[in-house]
């Protein structure tokens, strides 16, 4: 401390020069928070998987949604109006890829507008990044819609945005509360004008040089980065550094009324609260570096405090004490004494209940938290919508969605199956609707959409009894068609005989043509009727239409026969004129009945091949479902194709319709069970080897609440380690360190307990926010531990002055009582100021650290902790000290 105070000056300015020019040229913290995203999911997720899956394909697209809310049911005018628009937003902007337009037709209509026709939806589809999908949202708003209805637009981008914005907005309220309130409890706590500005100051700097290396860190070394980080450097800096201030002030103040000059009263100060300090910023730092160890970019975001732990010791040691040099006692003007380092009236209470009765210390404070132990049920909530204010457009426009056509439309489930080749097959597909029954009799699930059923309901024509039901209909036509065959031919017959009997005698070379052409005629006529009679009755249709097609080329040489015969009556007579018109009539009607006759053997052959097909493929055995070759690439599919296939048709999507909000843990668990389905679900099937991927609000979500329970348990292992390693070496002690450990995670389930109540019970939330735990767990124990470090050190100091345990405990819980309330009350006043902000997740961690604190610092530390210690008597410096 000596060499500082000496080289004080250059390096002040040295820093305070460092901190500007970074604080210039960083980086904007909020941008990269927004860039990086909402959740930041692993690589290894399902979401992500999908996600990946699309971008390869050239379809990382997203779809974003105008939500009409009409006073009126649609009308003509009004469905022209929309579609209107649909095809002018597809022509606004290069990042719209497609448009639906809700009344291009029945199917359309029915999928996207609501049951009154009140509620019309006209889905985006965009590909393009979160920043162009704001800019375009606005710009549809401001140049599109008409003012006269009510439109929201909604969807994930936008919903994501407004998370961010009201994080940005929150920070901005916290950042004016946090040293507003700072302030006056200072100026309460030191009576003094001057002395607020210290930490202010101090804490100040720390802050803005730490946002800035932080910001750097993001771009040169990936640092990881979300909406809590700059929120959470405020909170703990301002408040952590304020306390440490306290410590240092109060300190200070003391070896100056004891005579001490300024130079030596600030070299004792950072002897004794010095190492006090250090000890527990140490405990800080560690607890918030081993977030580190988590896989969830989101989690490890709050490394960020580790870093401002570590600028923040630096400014305490190098521009505090520049201060407490310059302003000397002056720094305390005009008050003459300083609230924050008298005895503790309340703690020299507590002491004579925890020191001399340390079984009923321990049964007030069972009594106190046991209940609130016994209502925790550990409710999460993946509600992101829950985190913005309702008035917010996209909120509303959800909420609409919801509310006329079910919960679960808003935001489906998308599974993807792909492969490196073509899986758009005729064979293959019908494989895709039986994992489609599958998935739809999982409890949860309203309906599945995808290439076998576009709007959710079955296509009944795919189905074989359905196809069974045309070809026997096609067999009717068929029977119907040789009736009308035979009909005809024996119309023939008949004028083919009397033309016969009309010729003159010596002509009969002509005449005895038309009769064996009659006769032929006869036995065809005969051989249909078999033909027709055994396809009642079982015939094989492809033996039928073998008859038939023999049949075919017997009329052709009769048609030949009879023209012939007019022939050799044109030959032997130009006076029959008429009967020769006749007969071209009659070869006429021959050629008609054998081309109707190749019609129905044509028709009868295609029959024949489909059963053939349908007996010979094994698809449809299994499935039920039989698909004629070129059905896909028919234009009726077209549009069926493009919307649930991608990359070349090697992959397909289908869409799960949920009966709950997407966002609620039912809708998890839902999920859970849809990827269990489709997994057992393609086996023995073509898509058993294909590449399978979850996307959607719900997937996403339950890849969450895998990754973040993950993540709790690892870094609550690693932070409690290493918290106890410190611990045991700064005290020499085994035993101190496991019930330090242990009153706070008692403090912690605790605190969650009252927040759980106020939240869910009160408030009637789904549970607290899933990230609310693991925030709330680092923050109340990396700072919580602070508290026990002052009563404790306190204690080891007093105990190896020589006073005995009792003695040393309730003195030290005197001299320190007040420090640890003041502090406790302005690093919960810190976290307070996070409530106005409106994020729902930071309010409820707010609530979390605020009562652990004051628990912790008014009820367990002060009872159960010196209960506990003197319980162990002189075993509590085991194994170094008995």
């Amino acid at each position: 401390m000596k060499t500082v105070l000496k080289f004080k000056w250059p390096i002040a300015i040295g820093l305070v020069i460092v901190t500007a020019v970074l604080f210039m040229l960083a980086p904007n913290l909020a941008k990269q928070a927004e860039k990086a995203g909402s959740f930041q999911l692993l690589d290894s997720a399902d979401s992500q998987k999908a996600a990946q899956m699309l971008k390869d394909a050239g379809e990382a697209e997203e779809t974003i949604s105008l939500v009409y809310a009409l006073e009126q049911p649609a009308d003509e005018a009004k469905k022209k109006e929309v579609s209107a628009t649909a095809k002018e937003i597809k022509e606004l902007n290069k990042i719209v890829t497609d448009v639906l337009d809700p009344f291009e037709s029945e199917e359309m209509e029915k999928q996207l507008v609501s049951e009154d026709k009140k509620t019309v939806l006209l889905p985006i589809t965009v590909d393009g990044t979160q920043e162009q999908i704001i800019q375009l949202a606005e710009k549809i708003k401001k140049d599109v819609l008409s003012k006269e209805d009510a439109v929201y637009v909604t969807g994930e981008a936008i919903i994501n945005h407004d998370v961010n914005e009201s994080a940005q907005e929150g920070l901005k309220k916290t950042e004016v509360i946090t040293v507003v309130l700072i302030f006056a409890l200072l100026l309460i706590v030191f009576r003094s004008i001057i002395t607020p500005f210290v930490p202010l100051v101090a804490v100040g700097i720390a802050y803005l040089l730490s946002q800035s290396l932080v910001a750097f860190f993001i771009d040169w070394f990936g640092f990881p980065v979300s909406n809590y980080t700059q929120i959470f450097l405020v909170a703990i800096l301002f408040g952590l550094g304020t306390d440490y201030c306290i410590l240092l002030l109060s300190r200070y103040k003391e070896e100056l009324l004891a005579g001490h000059e300024v130079e030596e009263a600030i070299i004792n100060t950072y002897k004794t609260a010095g190492r006090t300090l250090f000890i527990s910023a140490l405990a800080v730092f560690i607890g918030f570096a081993a977030i580190g160890f988590a896989d969830f970019p989101i989690f490890k975001s709050a490394v960020a405090v580790a870093v401002g732990i570590a600028v923040l010791m630096l400014i305490l040691y190098t521009i505090v004490p520049l201060i407490m040099m310059l302003l000397k006692d002056k720094l305390f003007w005009p008050s003459k004494g300083a609230a924050s380092h008298k005895d503790s009236k309340l703690w020299i209470a507590f002491s004579k209940i925890s020191v001399m009765r340390p079984l009923v210390s321990m049964l007030i404070v069972a009594a106190i938290t046991l209940p609130l132990l016994l209502t925790y049920d550990n409710d999460l909530s993946f509600n992101t919508v829950d985190e913005i204010d309702s008035s917010k457009e996209s909120v509303k426009g959800l909420n609409l969605i919801s509310e006329a056509f079910g919960e679960g439309d808003s935001l489906p489930v998308q599974v993807l199956l792909k492969k490196d080749t073509a899986i758009v097959k005729e064979g293959d597909v019908k494989y895709l609707e039986a994992i489609a029954r599958d998935v739809e009799k999982v409890e949860g699930v309203k309906n599945v959409r995808t290439v076998t059923r576009p709007t959710g309901e079955i296509i009944e024509d795919l189905y074989v009894d359905h196809q069974i039901a045309l070809l026997a209909d096609g067999l009717n036509e068929a029977n119907d068609g040789i009736q009308e065959i035979r009909l005809g031919l024996a119309t023939i017959q008949y004028n083919l005989r009397d033309a016969a009997n009309q010729l003159p005698s010596g002509r009969a070379g002509g005449g005895g043509g038309l009769l064996q052409a009659a006769n032929g005629i006869e036995q065809i006529n005969g051989q249909l009727e078999q033909i027709a009679g055994g396809l009642q009755q079982g015939l094989p249709v492809a033996q039928a239409a073998g008859g038939l097609d023999a049949l075919g080329t017997e009329l052709n040489k009769i048609s030949n026969g009879i023209a012939g015969a007019g022939a050799q009556i044109n030959q032997s007579s130009s006076q029959i004129g008429a009967l020769k018109g006749g007969l071209k009539q009659l070869g006429g009607g021959v050629k008609a009945s054998k081309d109707g006759l190749a019609e129905v053997t044509t028709g009868l052959q295609k029959i024949a091949d489909m059963l053939d097909d349908m007996g010979d493929t094994k698809s449809v055995r299994d499935t039920g479902l039989f698909i004629p070759a070129g059905t896909l690439d028919g234009e009726e599919f077209k549009p069926v194709i493009d919307r649930y296939t991608f990359d070349d048709k090697k992959g397909i999507l289908m869409e799960v319709i949920l009966t709950e909000n997407p966002y609620s843990r039912d809708a998890i668990s839902t999920v859970q069970e849809i990827k269990d389905t489709v997994k057992r679900s393609v086996i023995g099937t073509p898509f058993e080897d294909a590449e399978l991927a979850f996307s959607g609000i719900s997937s996403i979500n339950s890849d969450l609440n895998d990754i973040s329970s993950a993540d709790f348990k690892r870094t609550v292992t690693v932070m409690l380690i290493g918290l106890f390693i410190v611990l045991f070496i700064l005290f020499r002690s085994a035993i101190m360190p496991f019930y330090m450990i242990g009153s706070l995670l008692l403090t912690y389930y605790s605190a969650i307990s009252i927040t759980e109540l106020i939240f869910v019970n009160g408030f009637g939330y789904d549970g607290i926010s899933w990230a609310v735990p693991f925030f709330g767990f680092i923050m109340l124990i990396a700072l919580g531990v602070d508290y026990s470090i002052f009563l404790l050190d306190r204690f080891r100091e007093e105990s190896i002055g020589g006073l005995k345990i009792k003695e040393a405990l309730m003195h030290s819980m005197a001299k320190m009582g007040t420090v640890i309330i003041t502090a406790a009350v302005i690093l919960a006043g810190t976290f307070g100021a996070m409530i106005p902000s409106g994020v729902l997740s930071l309010v409820q961690i707010a609530t979390i650290v605020i009562s652990g604190l004051l628990l912790y610092g008014l009820i367990i530390l002060p009872l159960l902790i010196p209960a506990i210690t003197v319980s162990f008597g002189r075993g509590v410096w085991w194994p170094f000290r008995g």
